[in-house]
């Protein structure tokens, strides 16, 4: 039998009990298993139907946290969170940006920092306003925020900001050299260092590159913009 029921928690969040095709954590092996056979195309649409079971799981009148620690509520998360990748690479930011909206209200704790490709998803839809609001989530530790700020201003004004564009050359130097390279090749060197248990940040650099990269085959503006500096 196939079922799956939502049962509070003490602490006001709710574990997505399931069997069948609502055991998310099973899915979420069986989407990874596809993409290292190289099935890409069958993981996202195991993805994509995962996310529509929890949606038609989810009341529509009733503010739903999922419990983090509980292994098929963290799954049912971490494969929306996958979904809205795999809508992002192929452009559909409209989409994307949906599903990391419902992500970040079933887990407002931002466990997987959504945050980041939302505001990348705003962007990409020229919704500066929704940006606006998303960008003071994502974490100045990252070079994501950099990379938004100056995009973000090359958009709205024509131009890289200046005082941005200082503090990405001098304080996240090896990414400016990624982003303003003419090759990223996810090769051997580099796999085996995004792949250890505390990977370079030559490589951490180049993971940035390829996970946006989509992007700026999109937006091209960015990336010349960057280089002409």
């Amino acid at each position: 039998m196939q079922r799956a029921t939502l049962k509070p928690t003490p602490d006001q969040t709710f574990e997505l009990h399931g069997s069948g095709l609502y055991d998310f954590a099973r899915t979420l092996d069986e989407s990874r298993r596809l993409e290292a056979k190289g099935l890409y195309e069958e993981a996202c649409n195991s993805r994509f139907q995962a996310f529509q079971r929890l949606m038609g799981l989810l009341p529509d009148d009733e503010e739903i946290i999922l419990e983090w620690n509980h292994r098929n509520s963290r799954a049912a998360i971490e494969l929306l969170n996958a979904s809205a990748v795999d809508h992002f690479l192929v452009g559909d930011y409209e989409m994307s940006a949906a599903q990391l909206e419902l992500l970040l209200e079933l887990d407002p704790e931002d466990h997987l920092e959504a945050s980041n490709l939302l505001a990348f998803d705003y962007q990409a839809m020229d919704e500066q306003e929704l940006f606006d609001e998303v960008i003071n989530d994502v974490s100045d530790k990252h070079a994501d925020r950099i990379i938004l700020l100056l995009w973000a201003g090359l958009q709205r004004d024509g131009k890289l900001p200046q005082g941005e564009l200082k503090r990405f050359k001098e304080r996240y130097a090896i990414y400016y050299r990624e982003f303003t390279a003419e090759e990223h090749p996810a090769d051997e060197a580099y796999l085996r260092s995004i792949e250890s248990e505390k990977p370079s940040l030559e490589a951490e650099a180049r993971e940035l590159w390829l996970r946006t990269e989509s992007l700026w085959t999109r937006f091209p503006q960015f990336i010349e913009a960057l280089k002409r500096c």
